[in-house]
């Protein structure tokens, strides 16, 4: 499977942006999709994910009640809604699908095992 991630671009705060993660190839509908973000000088950290069934998802505590990720068919496209956006929030963000990792288990997962990475998308937030 290849994953293409679109949509980062820059935004002053306050502002919104939605990312797009299109899954293209040998694609399993099980598993789950997230988004993680790596700002510079800083580790990857996970920012939300989506169980390929659509069904149940799952927030870091930093963007919750801001971001809200969703997807269509059966998870192969995966969006993160962003709102309220902050400086805070400039990072390349990544998509990452693992067909065997739930969305609740994906933030405990360590980033190396999951199974595919997008080439990632850049958001910078002004103050």
């Amino acid at each position: 499977v290849r994953l293409t991630e679109s949509g980062g671009g820059s935004v002053q705060a306050g502002g919104s942006l939605r990312l797009s993660c299109v899954a293209s190839g040998r694609y399993f509908t099980s598993g789950s999709t997230g988004w993680y973000r790596q700002a510079p000088g800083k580790e990857r950290e996970f920012v939300a994910s989506i169980d390929h069934n659509l069904d149940r998802t799952s927030y870091a505590d930093s963007v919750k009640g801001r971001f809200t990720i969703s997807g269509e068919n059966a998870g192969a496209t995966v969006y993160l809604q962003m709102d309220s956006l902050k400086p805070e929030d400039t990072a390349v963000y990544y998509c990452v699908s693992d067909r065997s990792t739930s969305a609740r288990a994906m933030p405990l997962v360590p980033p190396n095992l999951l199974d595919t990475w997008g080439q990632g998308t850049l958001v910078t937030v002004s103050s």
